[in-house]
């Protein structure tokens, strides 16, 4: 059985928040590197959020280049990767946007989520139930039994939170804005949590780009 490589995209402020305390979406990226995400969209077997994430931004993760769906559908590829989610209570919207664009849509969730999950959420995607406990390495066994290679997490907070502190997480894609937040009850990248090494521990740094105003680095947690 082989686990997906797994990468989390994030953009952050300088000082580390993916959005403000508004209720609208605070855009981070620029259109140059909106471009690159839809680079690495196209190149994914599968996109990862958190229910959270849905329900509060409301994404259709789209691979939105049409030469980029049409080099996937050329070497043998569904036009858009596996849209997929993650949730314990089970609360999920069937009317929103991410049921109804791209294509397959998956649900990861535990045995009590599962029965307060819609009934027409059902026919909209598959749902999977993981047991007792949501547990990232049996989700990770599960999506390379579906043929997914290639994971891309978008988030949020809790999502990636969980893949590093299990250290599931091959890379870290973050793309910093030049913006202050400054908000106390703003989403951030991570939550607070205990991870592998403690803090002493570093990551390799693989490189560093500009993108316009923006500064996009790649970390490698499993290394160093």
């Amino acid at each position: 059985m082989t686990r997906p490589y797994v990468l989390l995209s994030v953009a952050v402020s300088v000082d580390g928040y993916i959005g403000d305390e508004g209720s609208e979406r605070l855009p981070l990226s620029n259109a140059a590197d909106w471009d690159l995400v839809d680079q690495v969209r196209a190149e994914s077997d599968a996109i990862m959020v958190g229910a959270g994430t849905v329900r509060r931004d409301n994404p259709r993760l789209l691979v939105y280049s049409d030469e980029r769906r049409a080099d996937r559908v050329a070497r043998g590829l569904p036009e858009y990767p596996l849209k997929v989610t993650v949730t314990g209570s089970g609360v999920l919207d069937p009317d929103l946007l991410f049921w109804h664009t791209g294509g397959r849509k998956l649900v990861y969730t535990n045995t009590s989520g599962r029965k307060a999950v819609p009934a027409r959420l059902f026919e909209l995607a598959d749902v999977v139930d993981l047991g007792p406990d949501i547990e990232v390495g049996a989700l990770l066994d599960d999506l390379g039994d579906r043929g997914v290679s290639r994971l891309m997490v978008e988030g949020g907070g809790q999502v990636h939170t969980a893949f590093l502190t299990a250290g599931l997480a091959d890379e870290i894609r973050m793309a910093v804005a030049p913006m202050l937040i400054g908000q106390a009850a703003a989403p951030t990248f991570l939550h607070p949590a205990e991870f592998p090494g403690g803090p002493a521990r570093r990551f390799q740094l693989g490189d560093v780009e500009k993108v316009g105003d923006m500064a996009v680095l790649r970390f490698f947690p499993k290394l160093g």
